[in-house]
């Protein structure tokens, strides 16, 4: 079930998530052949904390991974991904189903510009099972994220390169 806030959030906008069967849809690969979409399509959400302290949520494309190097000339600082602990601490969604929607204002959220290539993407709503259709124009206004180039080809799970 879409969590009431970040249904809220979407309903502000005009969208709606799109719900499946609990498990179905918790990588990328899976929300891809859920949606009948290229993998590249599915925004993945990765959660990294700087060594400062400071935390960024990366929107991604489903078929890329973060770059540490890209991601600390925007931040300034090395990064690690959270654990999944922390990343449920700090959004309130477990992995697999973080999303930028309705997260405390602290988190600076980046958007990468490979989304920009396609027509509709799909972002989760909150849990393992949801994907939001919007342009990556919508994403960016309703996240206020910062676009720009923070991944390599590569990698559909949270990996990182180095």
């Amino acid at each position: 079930m879409i969590p009431q806030h970040v249904a809220a959030c979407l309903a502000a906008h005009g969208l709606q998530a799109i719900e499946f069967s609990p498990g179905t849809t918790a990588t990328a690969e899976l929300a891809a052949r859920q949606l009948g979409v290229q993998v590249g399509q599915i925004a993945k959400s990765l959660l990294f904390v700087g060594k400062d302290g400071r935390l960024a949520m990366l929107l991604c494309p489903g078929d890329r991974k973060a770059s540490s190097a890209k991601l600390k000339a925007a931040l300034g600082v090395k990064t690690r991904m959270t654990r999944p602990d922390e990343t449920l601490a700090a959004t309130g969604f477990e992995p697999g189903g973080v999303c930028p929607f309705g997260i405390d204002g602290s988190i600076l959220v980046l958007v990468d510009a490979g989304l920009r290539q396609y027509a509709t993407i799909y972002p989760a709503a909150g849990t393992s099972a949801s994907g939001v259709p919007m342009t990556f124009d919508q994403l960016i206004e309703i996240t206020g994220g910062r676009p720009g180039d923070f991944t390599v080809a590569g990698g559909t799970g949270g990996e990182m390169a180095g």
